[in-house]
């Protein structure tokens, strides 16, 4: 029965060795949230990966460990298409025909390619990391995707895809649907926790500041009782003059869906030990068995390996079709019979 749901389309790259809790929050449970409500292809995009430095065995590892924990986390491959890129071949192939409709100038223009070879020289630069925007777009558009998440750091490779799409469609017949631009519910912002300034990160200035899924919970819970809170005693939101306090309060409130308004209420007269305490113990119930699922699916890579190729075999019977056409539309001769 075909859905009547449309399509979301989201990737995360294998970049580090754990999600954090920054991550869980403004991606991986978005993700589990998609689930209900869209038709949604989810994928790790390993070719994107190698477009800068990269070590292969970190990457191997890194790729599992991230599919892990998005499953360990709500992603359901039964409910989700939920796959590798690097097992779909369609993206490259399609990717190469939309390099050769891509203009120098336009893969030029993209900022986050001024950015990073502005940052290590254009000599630095690879082809692969040039030619990026063209690959994001074979992603969405092998699977007809309705609507694409974007942050701000993405829109422009989102509008590139647009322009492909339709000047695809314009020149060879219509082929490709063009993806809209979604920004979904607001997520909270979490900000480091000895730093408060500064959102939470891998490459915090303190690693105190960070919650990382895959870390021993107890640590988890130090960190939260060692984090950094503010002038005075009261427990209130103000991301101005409270930042450490409005931070764990965020936190709290999106780990257990309560309202700010709530826990205010909810901690008035008491003291900033108090929270601390209860957060502290709400992320030990949090990570325990999130981090027991993604141990337990690192300890039998087969059955990991199995989750992701029937991923990969579901992308592929749409991808396939996606490319057929492309190549069908732009000339290539099909293959038959004999070799």
């Amino acid at each position: 029965m075909t859905s009547t749901r449309q399509r979301i389309l989201s990737g995360a790259k294998p970049t580090a060795d754990s999600l954090h809790l920054g991550n869980y929050i403004g991606a991986v449970r978005q993700w589990v949230d998609m689930q209900s409500e869209y038709d949604p292809v989810f994928f790790i995009p390993d070719l994107h990966a190698i477009t800068v430095d990269f070590d292969p065995v970190e990457l191997a590892k890194r790729t599992r460990i991230v599919a892990a924990q998005y499953i360990a986390a709500g992603i359901d491959p039964d409910k989700s298409i939920f796959f590798v890129q690097s097992h779909v071949p369609e993206h490259a192939q399609l990717a190469w025909a939309l390099n050769c409709i891509t203009g120098y100038g336009e893969a030029a223009r993209m900022t986050q390619f001024k950015d990073k070879t502005a940052k290590a020289g254009s000599d630095a630069a690879t082809l692969g990391l040039f030619a990026y925007p063209s690959l994001m777009a074979a992603d969405i558009l092998l699977y007809q995707a309705d609507l694409v998440p974007v942050g701000e750091d993405q829109r422009q490779h989102l509008e590139l895809t647009r322009t492909l799409a339709q000047r695809f469609n314009s020149r060879f017949g219509e082929t490709f649907k063009v993806p809209q631009a979604t920004i979904l519910k607001s997520t909270a912002k979490i900000y480091d926790l000895q730093n408060p300034a500064a959102k939470m990160s891998k490459t915090g200035e303190s690693p105190n500041g960070a919650i990382q899924l895959l870390e021993d919970p107890k640590t988890a819970a130090k960190r939260i009782k060692s984090a950094v809170t503010d002038d005075g005693t009261e427990i209130r939101f103000d991301a101005e003059a409270k930042p450490g306090i409005s931070n764990l309060l965020t936190i709290y409130a999106t780990l257990t869906n309560r309202t700010i308004a709530d826990l205010e209420e909810a901690y008035q007269g008491k003291m900033y030990g108090h929270l601390k305490t209860d957060l502290a113990e709400l992320m030990v119930e949090f990570l325990t068995p999130l981090r027991a699922r993604t141990n337990e699916l690192m300890s039998d890579p087969a059955e990991l390996d199995r989750l992701l190729a029937r991923g990969a075999g579901r992308a592929r019977d749409i991808a396939s079709v996606t490319l057929a056409s492309v190549y069908d539309r732009i000339g290539f001769l099909p293959l038959s019979g004999g070799r």
